[in-house]
């Protein structure tokens, strides 16, 4: 495996079952404007997947839906705040506000890489993930400042996320070898910045959890994961090579 390879399958990973995540607000969401914003952007998340998946595809002769359908819970190598299981609509937003701040930081830094396909993903993400922020930002501030239920599950959200955002910047010997590649650990000032400036902004506490998950880059995963590709994997498996 080159280490290009994993390093789009990692980034490819994320945006997949980020998108698995998001569809399933799809005609579940508090409002109907909701079921649209929330499917505009899990297809946002499905489309980077896609780019992602194929350039990864491409080095070693298997196609995008190879990677998404027939792969092994341990073969995945997405961050563990992805695929947890959604809850609460504050928490989907609490994870969409963490999750879309991180990827719009490392976007911004991978247009600039000199892999042209990276920054053509990048050049064409860092728009959309600019939208998924400030959709989950106003969110963020409606229910943090809204009425004491809402500001109690909000916080509940942001809380009960926080343990898992350590992973969003670890850094490892793949991410310092290859030159194309955006160290993770460079982005963290910059979010916790941007996203502790939303969280003091809509009157909920910073969350203050000392204890951090990790072991999704290394295919280490919630007990949730299984289940989720159940899902995603279901009618690949039950008919494989259908076409229609």
């Amino acid at each position: 495996m080159s280490d290009l390879f994993a390093y789009a399958l990692r980034l490819g990973d994320d945006a997949l079952i980020s998108a698995q995540r998001t569809a399933e607000w799809i005609a579940a969401a508090p409002q109907l404007e909701e079921d649209v914003a929330l499917g505009n952007i899990g297809l946002d998340q499905l489309g980077q997947a896609r780019s992602l998946l194929q350039y990864a595809g491409s080095m070693d002769g298997r196609s995008e839906d190879d990677l998404a359908y027939f792969r092994d819970e341990r073969e995945f190598v997405n961050l563990q705040l992805c695929e947890l299981p959604n809850g609460d609509f504050a928490f989907a937003m609490a994870r969409l506000l963490y999750f879309a701040t991180y990827q719009h930081l490392l976007y911004e830094e991978l247009l600039k890489c000199s892999d042209e396909t990276l920054s053509g993903v990048a050049g064409k993400a860092v728009k959309e993930v600019a939208y998924h922020v400030d959709h989950a930002t106003q969110w963020v501030l409606r229910l943090g400042d809204g009425t004491d239920e809402s500001h109690r599950r909000m916080q509940a959200g942001l809380d009960a996320l926080w343990p898992y955002t350590a992973e969003l910047f670890e850094s490892d010997a793949l991410v310092q070898r290859l030159d194309v590649a955006v160290d993770p650990a460079t982005l963290q000032d910059a979010w916790t910045a941007r996203v502790l400036g939303v969280i003091d902004e809509s009157t909920c506490e910073r969350p203050s959890s000392s204890y951090q998950h990790t072991g999704g880059r290394a295919g280490r995963h919630t007990e949730h994961m299984g289940y989720l590709l159940a899902e995603l994997q279901h009618v690949a498996r039950s008919h494989p090579g259908a076409t229609w």
